[in-house]
């Protein structure tokens, strides 16, 4: 009998691989975001993804805007792609309608502009290492898999996973490595809908995450502005500093074209701007 999936893997580089594995871990993506995090340049991402779109890897859709006109294509896992990642990973095969609901859920939730801000943050650092030698992007995982027992437990202790209960809701959380050193982080990516006292209010779930794993990490604020950043900066200066906090706007950042790997980013005792690397000083 035909395996659809054994006969298209032949077909699939490396850099296919990854895209599919984004997709089904992280749901859409644009033209743009996996281009600058790909490929080097517009024109070969475009092709290839018109190939992989013509072998039912990968789905799209085009959301219309309000003013006229239309975005670029957003990309979504199809089926086979699903069934290719989840044969790689030694996984049970996805549900047959999985491309379909997810097609749905991404062309229809009010969800979508949240989750394509949270994945540019992570493609921009793909960007950036893809043109940098030593800088590497190890590790991207998704909300789901942060909110996971045990994802974060490394020394198998059964009792530390059952006490493992997550009570943050991080949007993703990334290992970045450059200049022989690296940082896991958390990223709470924030649109400037919700008040400021919800957002420190967050920092009191990941101390107790962090006393439970013995261990901490930054947690990366991503603001919509500066002047929102200003203000978040004066509230947790209010709050015992217990956790770890870094913050960076995205206007400022982006006037100055820079990529969240370099000095976009406040923490707390540092004087400046410091690159994403530099946050790395004591955690572990």
């Amino acid at each position: 009998m035909d395996d659809p999936v054994l006969r298209v893997q032949s077909q699939l580089t490396a850099r296919d691989r990854i895209l599919l594995g984004w997709l089904y871990d992280h749901g859409v993506l644009t033209t743009f975001q996996v281009a600058n995090a790909l490929f080097p340049s517009l024109d070969f991402c475009q092709r290839r993804l018109r190939t992989l779109h013509r072998l039912r890897l990968v789905a799209r859709f085009r959301p219309q805007r309000a003013d006229g006109g239309s975005y670029p294509y957003h990309w979504l896992i199809d089926q086979l792609g699903a069934e290719v990642v989840a044969a790689a990973r030694d996984e049970r095969p996805p549900r047959r309608d999985h491309a379909r609901l997810e097609r749905r859920r991404w062309t229809s939730t009010r969800a979508l502009a949240h989750r394509l801000g949270v994945n540019e943050f992570f493609t921009d650092l793909a960007g950036h290492a893809r043109t940098r030698a030593g800088a590497e992007l190890r590790q991207w995982l998704p909300e789901a898999v942060c909110r996971r027992a045990g994802t974060f437990v490394t020394d198998d202790d059964p009792v530390l996973v059952r006490a493992y209960e997550p009570a943050v809701r991080p949007d993703g959380y990334g290992l970045w490595a450059e200049d022989g050193r690296q940082v896991p982080f958390f990223l709470e990516y924030d649109t400037g809908t919700e008040q400021l006292g919800v957002l420190t209010a967050k920092l009191v779930g990941y101390g107790r995450l962090f006393a439970t794993l013995g261990r901490s990490w930054p947690v990366l604020f991503w603001l919509h502005s500066a002047a929102r950043e200003r203000n978040l900066r004066q509230r947790l200066g209010e709050v015992p500093g217990l956790v770890p906090v870094a913050t960076g706007a995205r206007d400022d950042a982006g006037s100055r074209r820079m990529s969240p790997a370099e000095q976009v980013w406040a923490y707390r005792g540092v004087g400046g701007r410091c690159r994403l690397i530099d946050l790395s000083g004591g955690t572990d």
